[in-house]
């Protein structure tokens, strides 16, 4: 069988005509397989959706209980066959509950990486490598310019500077869902032990996290907090708020962000962020080398990002590769939270 026998694109995302089944697919389709719950992989509307339990959880928060037509839990490695073609998910790395799908079908496995990292991740199940014969991976930070610091120690740079400016707040610029509870988690690691506020168009799902055990200490809605108590505070925020009238409220703040993109300075001038941190959930450039190889895969689709660098690198190590060009899939920056969850 070839692999493009086994999935292939379409307008509507990866399809797999023997399963009848789309991966992340972007428009509403008879059945799909759900990476992770981020805006662009995950869409309501489909008749009928299988992932994760988390992934899951995440959609009915996002999208409502309604969100589909049926659900079905996948389990970790646990296959599932449809049609004759044998699916498993497996831990990505990239937030809670995402995966990695596996397709073997006629001898041929094809891994569909989704969105994923390798760092450690206190908030996130850890990547685990699958072997297959063809990796379709992401190429978000797919150049060698990206190449991501420990996380802990970006986080040790924004507590160094709310012990220098203890009068000022912090807001930390972090996208809703995954970065923004992995900073605050990252901030408890390193002994922070001062109430961490919050914008409320993150508390449903902080408040999911927490329900699936993750403990992020004292978090408190900022919208609730008296002015004089928020001098030396680390606020967490979507970036788009840092911006608003919202933001007026706190004293001299510093703004700050969480990105992986923050590694391009310029970026962050542009923003107006006076501390640019490098976190990211996404691989770095390392990272996607080293896992292209990790897999032993003999050829190598590349979704979205910065394609033609990573198909010419699998080039140089005599891999087969090619761009697939999906349109749709964003970079770092999920799409917002829908209105309902965006008060402030």
């Amino acid at each position: 069988m070839r692999p493009e026998d086994l999935l292939q694109p379409t307008p509507q995302g990866l399809y797999c005509p023997p399963a009848g089944v789309h991966i992340d697919p972007l428009r509403p389709v008879r059945r799909a397989l759900i990476t992770h719950g981020h805006s662009d992989h995950a869409r309501a509307g489909h008749d009928a959706v299988m992932a994760t339990e988390a992934t899951l959880k995440v959609m009915a928060i996002r999208y409502g209980e309604d969100f589909a037509g049926a659900t079905q839990a996948a389990t970790w490695h646990d296959p599932v066959t449809i049609n004759g073609v044998r699916f498993s998910f497996h831990p990505a790395g990239h937030i809670h509950g995402s995966a990695q799908i596996a397709v073997e079908h006629g001898g041929l496995k094809i891994v569909v990486s989704g969105d994923y990292k390798r760092a450690a991740d206190p908030t996130a199940e850890g990547f685990e490598v699958v072997p297959c014969d063809v990796f379709i991976t992401e190429a978000t930070f797919g150049l060698p310019v990206f190449r991501h610091p420990d996380a802990s120690d970006e986080v040790a740079r924004l507590l160094a500077s709310v012990a220098l400016f203890p009068e000022r707040a912090h807001m930390v610029g972090a996208y809703s869902l995954g970065k923004a509870q992995r900073v605050m988690a990252l901030v408890r690691q390193a002994g922070h032990d001062r109430p961490i506020y919050l914008h409320g168009a993150m508390e449903k799902l902080t408040r999911f996290y927490e329900s699936e055990g993750f403990d992020f200490g004292d978090v408190r809605l900022a919208r609730d907090a008296e002015k004089g108590e928020l001098g030396g505070a680390i606020i967490i925020c979507p970036p788009g708020s840092m911006k608003d009238l919202w933001a007026r409220r706190f004293p001299d703040p510093v703004t700050a962000f969480a990105s992986g993109w923050m590694r391009v300075r310029a970026r962050a001038k542009q923003g107006g962020v006076e501390l640019p941190l490098v976190i990211s959930d996404h691989a770095d450039w390392d990272e996607l080398g080293r896992t292209v190889l990790d897999t032993g895969a003999g050829e190598v689709w590349v979704t979205h990002g910065q394609e033609d660098a990573l198909v010419h690198w699998c080039g140089t190590r005599g891999l087969k590769a090619k761009p697939l060009r999906l349109v749709g899939y964003g970079d770092e920056g999920e799409a917002e939270a829908p209105a309902a969850e965006t008060a402030g």
